[in-house]
């Protein structure tokens, strides 16, 4: 019994498909607009993707060519033609349509006419993000949907054409999130400091040092020639001398056009140490302890009215761990070869008497807008 209902199901289901397959369809010509890709190209890739779906015979160029007067349906769009194209040909169903470029998008329009009704018996438009590279993809997603077949959610999601106002899939999108390593040289007070003998306080190592970390970024505004950023920068200095000098910086940054201009602009937070007291301004040479007051100086025999001594703060590496901050400005440009990104900067990062200026470069995979092979 079971056997019999599985043939009778069988049977059906062949009869069902043959039926489908024996009605006959033709491609016109599709009209394509503000594309790489012909109107013969998009043409063709629509015939390709409907003989996929296997429901229809589809008529190819040999079965065209035996119009005589195929030509005079090159420019043939409308209704009332392509009936009498489908007449022509003796086909059930005409399907045409056009491909557009609009912008930052492209735009699928697909229409079947039943050529025995002269109506049309289906129409699907969908709004795609500009990947022409992509384009038989589309196509095949919009005739899948007119025919209720499902589409992988994860092939529609990455052609989809995101439709907002300010933030947009194009050079704003650019996103710089990656590696950062460069160098710098301290000028002024932070120069003295990082040169100054240890046994005096100072840290004793060249004014050149290696800055190594990694930026996140997050855009907040973006349009095809302008974005506003927010970035957050971790870097570790001086490693290459035997010092370990962190850092955090949260920037406002700006991106200008298609060359990728950028600056930006905010606070760095760090920890350095400190001491207060008096200090020997010619040579600067600290105390030994963390603090030293007028009657400290005058115990170990130094006359304050007589010497060059001032009361003050200063960077001190015997000194007290504390919270220092700096403004820091960069200016640069990224660089782009294929997917990847390549920010160039130069920067200056200031403080009280001194600061840094150097220069640092990274390297980032554009992960938006890639191929789905």
């Amino acid at each position: 019994m079971k056997s019999i209902l599985k043939s009778i199901c069988l049977f059906v289901a062949m009869t069902t498909l043959n039926f489908a397959q024996s009605q006959t369809i033709v491609v016109a010509p599709i009209k394509s607009y503000g594309l790489l890709a012909s109107s013969y190209t998009v043409t063709k890739l629509t015939q390709l993707e409907l003989v996929k779906l296997n429901k229809y015979a589809v008529l190819d160029q040999f079965d065209k060519n035996e119009l005589e007067d195929l030509e005079r349906f090159d420019s043939c769009f409308g209704k009332t033609c392509l009936v009498d194209y489908g007449k022509a040909l003796k086909t059930d169903f005409v399907l045409s349509g056009n491909v557009d470029g609009l912008g930052n998008k492209i735009v699928v329009n697909l229409k079947m006419i039943d050529v025995k009704s002269g109506q049309i018996s289906q129409s699907k438009s969908m709004e795609f993000d500009n990947q022409e590279v992509e384009l038989q993809r589309m196509i095949g997603i919009v005739l899948a949907d007119m025919h209720g077949i499902a589409t992988d959610p994860e092939t529609l999601k990455r052609l989809a054409f995101n439709n907002e106002v300010i933030v947009s899939n194009n050079v704003g999108r650019i996103n710089n999130s990656g590696p950062r390593m460069g160098v710098s040289y301290t000028v002024g007070s932070v120069n003295e400091f990082v040169t100054r003998p240890e046994a005096q306080g100072g840290l004793e190592i060249a004014p050149f040092v290696s800055n190594i970390g990694y930026q996140f970024e997050g855009q907040y505004v973006g349009t095809e020639n302008f974005s506003a950023l927010v970035e957050g920068l971790f870097m570790f200095s001086g490693l290459e001398q035997g010092k370990f000098i962190p850092s955090f910086s949260l920037l406002n940054g700006y991106r200008f056009g298609k060359s990728g201009w950028e600056f930006a602009f905010g606070p760095t937070f760090s920890l350095s140490k400190t001491s207060m007291g008096f200090f020997d301004t010619d040579s600067l040479f600290g105390p030994i302890g963390n603090y030293w007051s007028q009657s400290d100086m005058a115990l170990a025999g130094h006359d304050i009215s007589e010497t060059n001594y001032i009361y003050s703060k200063q960077m001190d590496a015997r000194g007290n761990v504390v919270l220092s901050t700096r403004w820091l400005m960069a200016f640069g440009r990224t660089f782009r070869t294929g997917a990847l990104n390549i920010p160039v900067n130069i920067f200056y990062s200031s403080q009280k008497g001194g600061g840094m200026i150097g220069c640092s470069v990274g390297f980032n995979v554009i992960r938006s807008k890639k191929s789905i092979n």
